[in-house]
């Protein structure tokens, strides 16, 4: 059985976000970039199950500059068996279309019973990568799970709902995306660190996927404009000169929070 984990380099979560206000991209200083930490909840869901079932293999898979082959030997160093790195100069900017299919083509060459990824970026927050994957695969997706059990031909969970929680059942192959329901990932020691610098490390290009994107339209969603978010302006206060009560129950009606 292989399963590939969709792993993706993001700014630290917690350090400042700024983006390019030429590009509209986010600012990726080399020094504050890290795997994002639900896609490390993701491998560890299928190491978990790799560990439990022998022959399983574990692929972590991204696509992104050269400057994130560190990131993706961390997956490699926490116990994934190989790595598949997609780069190419054409991609830089690529949106969320663009990105999904070229993954998707990069899945079908690798090969995959299972793919698992988180269920949104925290850069992007876009949520909706895991469901154009299985469009493009051909295949059933299983979406924003807080709970994840895999077996040999199926994988069966719980998603949250407005209304309480849903049971979903998809046979195999399948694409998924858990939640931060899911246990935290394992650190990496020093012997998986070492070991995974012998691990298999594929890069892959564009014209290695046979995949052919024009390097005017890597973005096909159209930015408007871009600006720096404005400062944060002082809330309102309320002095209590015996009408407190009601001039925040003014206030509330005002803003229809009440």
């Amino acid at each position: 059985m292989k399963i590939v984990v969709l792993l993706k380099e993001v700014p630290d979560t917690w350090g400042d976000r700024t983006l390019d206000l030429e590009t509209g991209l986010a600012a990726r200083d080399a020094s504050e970039r890290v795997l994002d930490e639900i896609g490390e909840r993701a491998l560890e869901a299928a190491l978990t199950f790799s560990e439990a079932n022998e022959g399983t293999e574990v692929v972590v898979m991204t696509m992104a500059s050269d400057a994130a082959t560190a990131s993706l030997r961390k997956g490699l160093a926490m116990g994934a068996h190989s790595a598949v790195q997609i780069t190419d100069d054409v991609l830089r900017g690529a949106d969320l279309g663009v990105t999904a299919r070229v993954l998707a083509a990069a899945l079908r060459r690798t090969g995959f019973d299972l793919v698992i990824t988180g269920n949104l970026s925290t850069d992007g927050s876009g949520g909706v990568l895991p469901a154009m994957l299985a469009e493009h695969l051909g295949v059933p997706q299983a979406t924003a799970l807080s709970a994840l059990e895999i077996t040999t031909d199926a994988v069966r969970g719980t998603r949250a709902t407005d209304f309480g929680t849903a049971a979903i059942t998809a046979p195999l192959p399948a694409v998924i995306s858990i939640t931060e329901a899911l246990p935290d990932a394992r650190f990496a020691n020093f012997k998986g660190i070492m070991a995974a610098k012998k691990k298999p490390f594929e890069v892959l290009s564009l014209a290695d996927l046979d995949v052919d994107v024009d390097p005017a339209s890597a973005a096909q969603s159209i930015m408007t404009a871009v600006s720096q978010k404005p400062p944060r302006q002082a809330g309102t206060k309320i002095v209590d000169e015996g009408d407190a009560g009601e001039k925040l129950a003014a206030f509330l009606l005002e803003n229809r929070l009440a």
